[in-house]
């Protein structure tokens, strides 16, 4: 295999060329060459795996072969039933329905092929549990751990995490070991797991710039790498595509950017654009999301809109029917300490947990802060007083920074100096000096709290009723009763970051057929020319069913688009 930077000449044609190394570009390359195609890769950024890399790797897939591993009882039909009842009847329906006749058929032979092992996750409830057909296990699969050592000298192409999810500087931690973490003090068990695994890492760390022990998404990507390894396909890092070529209304090949000028580079079968989507193309996002989203988006750099563009070019248009083209979640903004600057999305880890609150610049709550990322955005987006909830401020005490952790700021936090002067952290020996430092009205801020602490102390959400099903109850913590989402705000000195509407991803994508065709305002495809992942228009119609929703598509449309460019 070959991962390359610009500056050395491919060959003068491929059967196939992916612009793109995120989940969907690699799945559909590992299939394309896995049935004989000959593959070539190009992406712009350093890295292999974009915001997978970033992820935690869950891929939402129904009817997944492997779902009886775990007792789940699962159909296409089902399936279909839970998202007609979230994501509606419309333009979309028909895609999703050619995703779940997949499903079982992608997840099986990549498996079967690949390096890619994934197993369903025993228990994790889709987002809308009091929805029709709604399952609390099963459909969602993650990846096997992986040993980053395999993948030899290209472990330094893999993107790394975002560090803010890490220990140590690098240490990556599944979510099956992050209750050891919490009870490293607690228990004998814990402090042992604990001890193994930060004495691995110290070894690792000797020979490679971070640990090698790759969870989440992170491993998802380091399994396509090797599979495409493996398969000795070119990979073309720190390479722009500045256009398709045509030969009578056929896309043929693209013109990449070199030191030496534009290159072509032809592909026999076909072109597959897998560029991310457009969460950082400020044109874009101006003209596709609402004015209330924040700039700020946790998606990988590169993600600027590029192969959207080119299919826009090349015939194809973006259907703009989905009523919601973002995928959303808050996010906070902080400086690095090396100057840079990072975007946190605020996902699971403090919102839903007990002894937090989110407010507004009223001091009131707006929301329920247990729901999905994806509803607590648009929770920011409804007008509350004629105005919207963004950005908002997420409010907890002592007590429950020190367990959960507030954004960056990890639990059982060593200090927060850097996040204090920064201004990142807001922090406050009373109610009345937190609002003066964030800026809310301190009158509705004070009532805000004392109405959560009553609520808390009962176990009853009167506000917005969180906690109220099993998927607001798993976002919480099973420790604390009555209600694992609630506990009141005792413990002063108290914190709060600011949130914004933030991205996870963009919906708004090129139309296509049931097989990954990108086609024009006529209907018909336009020849030699694909697009998955976020370069694809949502199937989801801009709603968020469930955990993966972006991930699970993109790796079963990948495979669609490569067994179809093989002519299966």
């Amino acid at each position: 295999m070959n991962i390359a930077t610009t500056g050395l000449k491919p060959k003068d044609a491929y059967d196939v060329i992916v612009i793109g190394a995120g989940a969907g570009g690699l799945a559909c390359a590992v299939v394309a060459a896995n049935e004989g195609l000959e593959t070539l890769v190009l992406e712009k950024t350093p890295y292999v795996g974009g915001t997978m890399s970033y992820a935690g790797g869950m891929a939402w897939s129904p009817n997944n072969p492997k779902k009886g591993e775990v007792g789940a009882d699962d159909s296409i039909e089902k399936a279909e039933t839970y998202l007609n009842a979230t994501a509606g009847t419309g333009a979309s329906a028909d895609l999703r329905k050619a995703f779940l006749d997949s499903v079982e058929a992608a997840i099986g032979y990549l498996d079967r092929h690949t390096q890619v092992k994934m197993t369903p996750v025993p228990f994790y409830p889709d987002y809308y549990p009091d929805a029709p057909c709604s399952t609390v296990n099963g459909r969602i699969m993650e990846p096997l751990p992986f040993d980053g050592r395999e993948l030899g000298r290209d472990f330094t192409k893999l993107r790394p995490p975002l560090p803010e999810f890490t220990l140590f500087g690098g240490m990556m931690v599944s979510r099956y070991d992050l209750p050891h973490f919490r009870n490293v003090f607690k228990s004998v068990r814990a402090f042992a797991r604990v001890t193994r695994l930060i004495a691995e890492y110290a070894v690792q760390r000797v020979r490679h710039h971070r640990g090698t022990s790759l969870v989440l998404g992170n491993a998802l990507a380091a399994r396509l790498l090797k599979s495409l390894q493996n398969l000795n396909v070119p990979i073309r890092l720190q390479t722009t595509v500045r256009a398709l070529e045509y030969d009578q209304g056929r896309v043929t090949g693209v013109v990449i950017d070199t030191a030496d000028g534009p290159l072509s580079v032809k592909a026999r079968k076909g072109v597959v654009l897998a560029t991310g989507g457009f969460p950082h193309n400020a044109e874009m996002r101006e003209k596709y999301l609402p004015p209330e989203a924040s700039p700020y988006s946790a998606m990988a750099e590169g993600n600027t809109g590029d192969g959207i563009n080119l299919g826009m070019h090349a015939g194809g248009f973006v259907p703009g029917d989905d009523g919601n083209d973002g995928y959303w979640s808050p996010v906070s903004r902080f400086k690095r300490e090396d100057g840079s600057y990072a975007i946190y999305p605020h996902t699971v880890a403090d919102r839903g947990k007990p002894g937090f609150f989110a407010v507004n610049a009223d001091g009131r709550r707006f929301t329920n802060e247990a729901n999905s990322y994806h509803d607590f955005v648009k929770g920011m987006f409804k007008p509350v007083g004629n105005r919207a909830s963004t950005p908002a401020w997420l409010v907890c005490d002592q007590a429950s920074l020190w367990k959960y952790g507030l954004g960056a700021v990890k639990p059982m936090h060593m200090g927060l100096k850097t996040h204090l002067k920064s201004g990142y952290i807001k922090k406050a020996d009373t109610l009345e000096e937190l609002a003066a430092l964030t800026g809310v009205d301190a009158q509705g801020l004070k009532e805000t709290a004392e109405r959560y602490n009553a609520d808390a102390a009962q176990g009853i959400d009167n506000a917005f009723g969180r906690g109220g099903n099993v998927y607001h109850r798993y976002m919480g913590d099973p420790s604390v009763t009555p209600n694992p989402c609630m506990a009141p705000l005792e413990k002063p000195p108290y914190y709060a970051v600011e949130l914004f509407a933030g991205t996870l991803g963009t919906a708004a994508g090129l139309k296509t057929n049931r097989t990954c065709q990108v086609v024009g305002k006529d209907g018909q495809p336009v020849p030699g020319l694909y697009a998955c992942g976020n370069d694809m228009n949502s199937i989801m119609a801009g709603t968020y069913p469930g955990p993966g929703i972006t991930l699970g598509p993109a790796l079963v449309f990948g495979y669609v688009a490569g067994m179809h460019l093989a002519g299966r």
